[in-house]
């Protein structure tokens, strides 16, 4: 497929159908199987070297929706680190959870099957709001909603975590922290371990790992980049493909680390917030809340898990498998989760 805008006349699927038509067949059928509607403005979304995210309105006779495409096209080479650990329709599935649960997330409108041509994916709504941090952070449009964001962010996770172990889908991954610790081993070890510092942080986690039994849903990927915001706060939260079952503290504390507060050092929780105002509104849902220990020892496992994106970005970039800027800008980002590891274990150890 082609790259960010392509306009809708240049877009094909498989055996060559234009691939709006492939789009309003799908839809007409999740709508009970009636006539296709139009699908207007198709355009490809910037990001995502494997994803796809396609923009587009359904016109019908009551008027136009505004829905998105998310899809794995068929034949895409795919990795671990851009495509996550569960497939989009276990995602799909996942939204619709969540939702029924009063999480804010955009509404499935269909799953795509493998006779719509479309690859594996589901349609979905496109909700109003922005989601680029440097703009969240900097607009003065948006400073009532940071004033509010860290609050809206802790209750929003507090009812993810609420959602019973029982009602998710297949598919999501339970790793024990040893296990966990083994995979990041692994990861280290087959980029040849090229930092001492990646190794002192994962040595570090393993003999610091806080004692708790609390399992439940994890969003895995929870920071301000997938949160969509508008005047008032969080709208939606998006980019489900790292959800897998865990502890609590992880979300939390991954919402803090450095690489996502995006310059606005002085505020933990994504550039916007103080720990004090996520706790509070987590523990305004759940009746509870980790301790703020807790919330800093996912800090250092999020500046670890951000240096080895860095190193599978380079590694990519360097066996030829994605010679893209993207990934090449990526993984030369390596120091930062260096410089980040030292300061949060130099903060542990010298309290």
């Amino acid at each position: 497929m082609g790259r960010a805008g392509v306009s809708a006349g240049e877009a094909t699927v498989e055996g060559a159908r234009p691939m709006q038509e492939a789009i309003a067949v799908a839809l007409a059928e999740g709508d009970g199987g009636g006539d296709p509607a139009r699908v207007e403005g198709l355009r490809r979304l910037s990001g995502g070297a494997n994803m796809e995210t396609w923009a587009f309105d359904w016109r019908r006779d009551d008027g136009a929706r505004p829905l998105i495409l998310r899809r794995m096209p068929a034949g895409a080479v795919t990795d671990s680190v851009s495509v996550g650990t569960i497939d989009l329709p276990t995602e799909a599935g996942l939204l619709r959870l969540a939702r029924r649960h009063r999480v804010s997330v955009p509404e499935v409108v269909q799953v795509l099957a493998p006779e719509h041509g479309l690859g594996s994916g589901y349609i979905m709504s496109r909700e109003p709001g922005e989601a680029l941090p440097f703009r969240i952070l900097g607009d003065e449009r948006y400073a009532g909603a940071r004033r509010e964001l860290a609050r809206q962010c802790g209750e929003t996770l507090g009812r993810i975590h609420r959602i019973p172990l029982d009602a998710l889908p297949a598919g999501l991954r339970d790793l024990s922290p040893d296990e966990d610790f083994e995979r990041l081993q692994g990861l280290l070890d087959q980029f040849g371990n090229a930092s001492p510092v990646h190794q002192l942080g994962l040595n570090w986690l393993r003999e610091n790992h806080p004692q708790n039994s609390r399992r439940c849903l994890v969003h895995g990927d929870f920071r301000n980049g997938n949160l969509l915001v508008d005047e008032k706060g969080l709208v939606a939260v998006l980019d489900w493909e790292l959800a897998h079952v865990g502890e609590p503290a992880e979300d939390l504390g991954y919402i803090c680390g450095n690489v996502w507060r995006f310059g606005r050092f002085e505020k933990p929780v994504g550039g916007f917030g103080e720990y004090e105002e996520l706790l509070a509104g987590y523990a305004g849902v759940t009746g509870y809340a980790p301790s703020l220990d807790e919330i800093r020892y996912w800090e250092v496992y999020t500046a670890l898990g951000w240096g080895i994106v860095c190193l599978t970005m380079l590694d990519m970039y360097r066996s030829g498998q994605d010679p893209s800027l993207e990934r090449a800008a990526v993984g030369r980002r390596m120091s930062e989760s260096e410089i980040d590891l030292l300061l949060l274990l130099d903060r542990e150890l010298h309290p």
